[in-house]
C-alpha cells in the first residue's frame, strides 16, 4: 500500500478502496482503475483528506454522478474523492435551499417542485450533483446554475474552507471559477422563488417527455460530447456532416441524438476518442467550425 494511503487510512477520512475501477463510477460505464477512491462522509474529514494529499502531493480528482467524464483504460494516478453519503444532504427555507455538494441535482428540483418553487425545472433532467452542477455551471432549456446560485462553501487544495458568492464563482458557459482554482463544493445555496406547483410539474414532465423522445438513456453515455457553438447546435452539426450511427469500436454517435455517443457493451476510452476526433475533424472540413468537448477526458495516457 502506498505511504498516503495509509497515512489517509490512520486519518479516518472515510472509505478507502485501493485500485478500484472507475467504470463502476461513471454514466459511460468506462474507465481503468484509481489508486485510490476514497469517500468522505463529513466536511471535516474532506478537509483533513485533502490536507493531507497536499502536504503528500498527491494528484486528486472528484468525480460525482460521473455523468461528464471519460476516464482512460489506464485508469487514473492519485486519488479520486466521491462524497458519501453524509454529504448528500438538503435543507430547504422559504425560498432558498441549502444542499450538500454530492446531493442529486435531479432530487433537489424535484424536491423544489413539491413546495411550489420555481427556478430548478431546468434541472429536472441533469444526471449529476450540485457540486458538479456548480462547477461545470450546468444549464438546460435556457437556463443554469447561474441564474439561481447564491453562494458556495468551498474546500480549497489546502483543506482551507471558504465561501464564494455568485460573482466570486465567475460563472460563464459550462465554465467557473473552479476550472481554474482547484476546489471541492461542500455546500451551495441557491435562491428559488414561489410558483405555481402545477405549472412547474407540468414543465418537467414535459422537459422528461422529451429527454425520453430524443435522448439515448437507455444506454451507457455521458450527455451532450461537444458544447454547442455560438448560434448554432452541434447535434445539427454533426447530422448534417452524415455522422449518425459511426462507430469505432464499442463507442457509436447516437441514432437517436447526433451529440451523444454511447456505449455499445465493450466500448473503451480509446474508441470514444477516437469517435470525437474523426467528428471533430470532419465538423472542422465541412462546416469550419471547431467542436469543444463538454466532457472531461481524465487519467492516465
Amino acid at each position: 500500500m502506498q505511504q498516503w494511503i495509509s497515512k489517509l487510512s490512520e486519518a479516518k477520512v472515510g472509505s478507502i478502496l485501493p485500485n478500484e475501477p472507475m467504470a463502476k463510477y461513471t454514466t459511460w460505464k468506462i474507465g481503468g482503475p484509481a489508486d485510490a477512491v476514497i469517500v468522505p462522509e463529513t466536511v471535516q474529514q474532506l478537509q483533513q483528506l485533502i490536507r493531507i494529499l497536499h502536504e503528500e502531493k498527491v494528484p486528486w480528482m472528484l468525480v460525482g454522478k460521473g455523468s461528464n467524464m471519460l476516464v482512460s483504460d489506464l485508469g487514473i494516478r492519485g486519488a479520486v474523492i466521491k462524497l458519501g453519503k453524509g454529504l448528500e444532504g438538503s435543507e430547504f427555507r422559504g425560498t432558498e435551499v441549502e444542499a450538500d455538494g454530492g446531493a442529486s441535482v435531479v432530487s433537489l428540483s424535484i424536491m423544489a417542485g413539491k413546495r411550489g418553487l420555481t427556478g430548478m425545472e431546468f434541472a429536472s433532467g441533469i444526471p449529476g450533483t450540485v457540486g458538479g452542477a456548480v462547477y461545470m455551471n450546468a444549464g438546460a432549456h435556457g437556463s443554469d446554475v447561474s441564474r439561481i446560485f447564491k453562494s458556495a462553501e468551498i474546500v480549497l487544495e489546502t483543506g482551507e474552507l471558504v465561501s464564494y458568492n455568485a460573482e466570486q464563482m465567475e460563472f460563464a458557459y459550462r465554465h467557473s471559477i473552479l476550472h481554474e482554482q482547484n476546489g471541492i463544493v461542500a455546500r451551495a445555496v441557491f435562491q428559488l422563488m414561489e410558483g405555481d406547483r402545477a405549472e412547474i410539474s407540468s414543465s418537467m414532465a414535459a422537459y422528461k417527455d422529451r429527454r425520453r423522445q430524443t435522448q439515448p438513456l437507455q444506454q451507457p453515455c455521458a450527455g451532450s460530447v461537444f458544447r454547442n457553438p455560438p448560434g448554432d447546435h452541434a447535434a445539427r452539426l454533426i447530422e448534417a456532416a452524415g455522422l449518425k450511427g459511426y462507430r469505432s469500436g464499442g463507442a457509436e454517435v447516437s441514432e437517436m441524438h447526433a451529440n451523444f455517443i454511447v456505449n455499445t457493451g465493450q466500448a473503451t476510452a480509446e474508441d470514444v476518442l477516437t469517435l470525437m476526433s474523426h467528428i471533430q475533424t470532419v465538423i472542422a472540413s465541412k462546416f469550419e467550425v471547431n467542436l469543444v468537448p463538454e466532457v472531461f477526458c481524465v487519467g492516465e495516457r
